[in-house]
């Protein structure tokens, strides 16, 4: 059987142009530092019911609006471009704190608060405008299948780093996770100007 080389590497191109910008909006990664500090005094099984509330949280947001984002919003008056613009504001808003701040991701909400998973785990750090956006928008350009996919493969792999979250912390040490986080706001940065502009004047989000 030949395979076709323009074939795949169109293939890999689509599949990089629906999985990355979801993974990079929900940012796992940049999340961790958040993750870690809210569930160091917790026992295992609290932890994971709590990362389990956050993943089926988002989930359920992200699937809402990849059947009927658009719809919501034309029912509230609201454009996508206005989401994209309000979605890009506040995230470069937050970008920016997490870049100059000396602290991570606890500006997005309480440490107080004993039950985080939902809010603010879920809802809106993973499933959050930039997130809810870029579903929208490739659901537009790949339709819902491939939009749905996205949401669980990214979904997947925030879980996969969630419950390693102990040997990431060891691998990349204190240093290393502050050093990945300050990147990963510099990547919700550029994604949060990337989403203004494309509101501002309505291009694809995903792909060249």
């Amino acid at each position: 059987m030949t395979v076709d080389l323009a074939q795949l590497l169109d293939g890999l191109r689509t599949l990089v142009s629906v999985i990355v910008p979801v993974f990079v909006a929900m940012d796992p990664i940049g999340v961790l530092p958040l993750m870690l500090s809210w569930t160091a005094d917790l026992p295992s099984e609290e932890r994971a019911r709590q990362l389990r509330a956050a993943l089926l949280t988002a989930q359920a947001v992200g699937a809402v609006f990849v059947l009927g984002g658009n719809g919501l919003l034309r029912l509230l008056g609201v454009g996508l471009p206005d989401f994209l613009v309000a979605g890009g504001v506040v995230l470069l808003v937050l970008a920016v704190s997490d870049i100059a701040g000396g602290g991570s991701h606890e500006a997005r909400g309480s440490t107080d608060r004993p039950d985080f998973g939902s809010v603010p785990i879920g809802v809106p750090i993973l499933a959050g405008p930039a997130t809810l956006a870029a579903l929208m928008v490739l659901r537009e350009r790949y339709g819902y299948g491939l939009a749905a996919d996205s949401l669980v493969v990214n979904l997947l792999l925030a879980w996969r780093i969630f419950r390693r979250a102990d040997q990431i912390a060891a691998l990349l040490g204190r240093n290393g996770l502050r050093a990945t986080s300050k990147v990963a706001s510099l990547l919700l940065a550029a994604i949060a100007v990337r989403l203004s502009r494309d509101g501002l004047a309505p291009v694809t989000f995903a792909g060249g």
